[in-house]
């Protein structure tokens, strides 16, 4: 997997055909232009208050997130098979939820190991039982997708707890319309704005049994959160109450809303509070961001929430990679879209395998995220190396490894002009009556030269993602 595939150029430096209008485009257009747009793009996300916080920095500074002009653009056929792929594997990682809470069939015939679920850290035992409507648990499912080889995808993470991004995917396209329209004449694109409308038909549909005009609002941890701008966007895009803690109450097991008319029930709470934190009287006692009471209103069943407390089970970097092994075993097919190997190190052979070749590999927490609590092996020095050995080797289980990917490039103007930097790209899949997606998703790209790491906290950008329709 050392070749690295150019979404906008062929090996011989030609133009993709999907990318042929858009190099016509730019080599008409003149670099002052471009330099304009590029800071009337700033402006417009500046203006929008499209910013995120990091966490650690002290100074509490909130940065502007960078926004590349050339979009990553998707045929039309390539998109038909992600959708494929995603729906078969959100629909496999609902099933497993399911199963885990109920009657741990996959358990029970050793495809998965017991202690993997039964003794993770996001396993929920107040869960188990629990039925939630329609069986479905990850409501809003973030798949980070990946592409190495001559092209082939992979499937590098699950995101099914309180998946983010969306948000920009949104205002990413927002932004091409206006600066460049021009463009949008080129180009037969499929549509995302309307993401806002399948959440909120989703969140619907998953109401308590029996109601039949559901109040869904959306449990912020508040404005110091590093996606509070998300979080105020899409209340604000679905019409619906943006609620921190204190907003909501639980009486006699139904869920209420504080409002100036007085108490008004919710149906369903779209949370963007990690399950610790969602009720001091479930879990943490010393939370201040949840709702005294909402666990046993939600076991009652007189509220939906959104994704399901216990869904972190199944995002777990150790469950990954037997994600293709539920979907022989819930769906009976082959998974369409292929993991990205992986390395087990709780398992002897692995963590061996991974100690010998830690200056080929990328080493993850399992619970880690955002870019954080990983080694990139071959841009690691040796006494980083050592370091995390050491780490490995007091807890292997908290780990685990994958080859270190050529990750494809596109395009992108930097400091020094247009030049290939590293992408990813994900998808977002709703989950209720349907399972529905709009044809597109995050593009992120690693804005530093041979950087593999995308995060914006770690210093990348977005780009936005253009599926064709014909």
């Amino acid at each position: 997997m050392t070749e690295i595939f150019n979404e906008m150029y062929a090996d011989n430096r030609t133009v993709r055909t999907h990318y042929s209008p858009y190099a016509d485009w730019l080599a008409a257009t003149a670099p002052e232009r471009i330099r304009e747009k590029l800071t009337e793009a700033d402006t417009l996300f500046r203006r929008a208050g499209i910013t995120f916080a990091v966490y650690g920095d002290e100074t509490g500074t909130e940065r502007l997130i960078p926004f590349d002009i050339v979009p990553r653009i998707i045929p039309s056929a390539e998109w038909e098979f992600l959708q494929r792929g995603l729906r078969q594997r959100v629909t496999a990682l609902n099933a497993f939820l399911h199963d885990s809470y109920h009657d741990q069939e996959i358990l029970q015939a050793g495809r998965i190991p017991a202690e993997q679920v039964l003794c993770n850290v996001q396993y929920r035992p107040g869960m188990q039982g629990i039925d939630v409507p329609m069986d479905v648990y990850a409501h809003i499912a973030g798949i980070d997708l990946v592409r190495a080889g001559a092209g082939e995808y992979y499937v590098l993470e699950d995101n099914l707890r309180v998946p983010s991004g969306v948000s920009y995917m949104l205002e990413d396209r927002k932004a091409m319309m206006r600066l460049f329209p021009e463009l949008f004449a080129r180009y037969s694109v499929a549509p995302v704005e309307h993401y806002p409308d399948l959440l909120l038909e989703t969140l619907r549909s998953v109401a308590p049994a029996g109601v039949r005009d559901p109040t869904v609002v959306l449990l912020t941890p508040g404005a110091h959160n590093s996606a509070y701008f998300e979080h105020a966007f899409l209340a604000q895009q679905m019409g619906i109450e943006l609620v921190e803690g204190q907003d909501l109450f639980v009486d006699d097991e139904i869920v209420y809303i504080r409002t100036t008319q007085g108490p008004h029930r919710v149906d369903v709470i779209y949370r963007r509070i990690d399950d610790d934190f969602i009720d001091p009287l479930a879990f943490r006692p010393e939370s201040m961001l949840g709702v005294p009471g909402l666990l046993t209103a939600y076991r009652a069943g007189r509220v939906t929430i959104s994704n399901a407390v216990g869904t972190g089970i199944a995002d777990d970097k150790s469950i990954f990679p037997y994600v293709p092994e539920m979907i022989r075993f819930y769906l009976g097919e082959e998974p369409v879209l292929a993991n990205v190997p992986t390395w087990i190190l709780r398992r002897p052979a692995d963590l061996a395998h991974v100690l010998e070749h830690l200056d080929e590999l990328v080493v993850k927490e399992v619970h880690g995220a955002g870019g954080y609590g990983m080694l990139i092996g071959p841009l690691a020095s040796q006494a980083e190396i050592a370091a995390f050995r050491e780490r490995i080797v007091a807890d292997p289980a908290r780990y685990i490894a994958q080859p270190t990917l050529a990750l494809s490039t596109c395009p992108t103007f930097v400091d020094s002009g247009l030049a290939p930097r590293h992408i990813d790209l994900r998808p977002f899949v709703l989950s209720g009556r349907d399972v529905m997606m709009v044809p597109g998703g995050l593009t992120r790209v690693a804005l530093r030269e041979g950087s593999l790491v995308v995060n914006s906290s770690q210093g990348g950008g977005t780009k936005d993602t253009w599926v064709l329709t014909c």
